[in-house]
């Protein structure tokens, strides 16, 4: 559309993609019927602007995950914080940390100006968009479980900063994760955890 109307000098297109597995039947994967496979979305937000003019195109892609919950039992912390006459929030040395990931990160694409729209394809060659979305998927999950989390920014800091380190295309990287709370309480021979959103 950019190309292709005067009128027109940017275009957008945000794309959402779901995980659905082939549903078993007696130990062999259906040919057409299919089951959702968690809650988690892959994101794709791309941008074209033809404000320099409809020879000079430019790109913005920022993909992403969102609704990854994750949960550890333990390996979490937040204490020797600042505290003050206002603080409430009681020190502990482990619980447990659950939240529901949203990454997003923005490539990184400052050289990659085309003349038609046709060119975006060629975007893939630098960006490498597939082996970027599974690496920084990997990034979060592996830090999340092995990182001795100081507190939930620590460990969002470091996620983030592999996720740079290891993709040279990616120019920044965004989280957000809220804490999922599970509050535990006990009966006379179990431990139980009650979540409270």
């Amino acid at each position: 559309m950019v190309t292709k109307y005067p009128h027109i000098t940017k275009a957008f297109c945000d794309v959402e993609s779901l995980k659905w597995s082939r549903i078993p039947v007696q130990g062999v994967e259906h040919k057409h019927s299919f089951v959702r496979d968690g809650e988690e979305k892959r994101t794709a937000s791309v941008e074209v602007d033809g404000t320099q003019g409809k020879d000079k195109l430019v790109c913005k892609v920022t993909s992403g995950i969102q609704d990854l919950l994750v949960l550890k039992s333990s390996g979490s912390a937040f204490e020797n914080f600042l505290r003050d006459e206002y603080t409430t929030l009681i020190p502990v040395s482990d619980r447990i940390f659950s939240t529901s990931v949203d990454l997003t990160y923005t490539f990184s694409l400052p050289a990659l100006s085309f003349g038609t729209i046709d060119g975006l394809g060629d975007l893939d060659v630098e960006a490498q968009f597939n082996r970027v979305a599974a690496s920084a998927k990997e990034v979060t999950l592996e830090v999340f479980a092995v990182d001795e989390s100081a507190s939930v920014q620590a460990t969002l800091y470091k996620m983030a900063t592999d996720i740079i380190r290891k993709n040279p295309s990616v120019g920044s990287v965004s989280y957000k994760l809220p804490n999922k709370h599970y509050i535990h309480g006990e009966t006379d021979d179990r431990l139980l955890f009650f979540f409270a959103d």
